[in-house]
């Protein structure tokens, strides 16, 4: 199990499976370790917090964001909507970079 993913923090990405289809958010953080991401506003949960003054926390039951499976969802091309993603080489002066590109329309995703 490799530990760099396709998804990174801001993509935009939509929901394909769960309590939470079809609903479309940006990645707020990636956990390689488990291929986990949070997504806004997707997959909301109770969270019973306690109150620290120091961290200005209130306490109580907040409603958070929970994980959500990498497998489960998708980047959204600009172009065609939610897509799968290929990997392609790229020159740039004298480095290789590797990119990412959109599966249907082949436009490069990384900015």
């Amino acid at each position: 199990m490799g530990s760099t993913l396709d998804i990174r923090k801001n993509d935009q990405v939509q929901v394909l499976a769960g309590r939470d289809k079809g609903k479309a958010g940006r990645v707020l953080e990636v956990v390689p370790k488990k291929q986990w991401i949070f997504v806004e506003h997707v997959n909301i949960v109770k969270r019973h917090t306690r109150p620290n003054p120091a961290k200005q926390i209130r306490g109580g039951i907040l409603d958070r964001e929970g994980p959500v499976h990498i497998s489960n969802v998708a980047l959204i091309c600009d172009e065609c909507g939610p897509t799968r993603i290929q990997h392609r080489k790229k020159a740039e002066g004298a480095k290789v970079v590797t990119v990412r590109v959109c599966a249907k329309c082949g436009k490069v995703l990384d900015r």
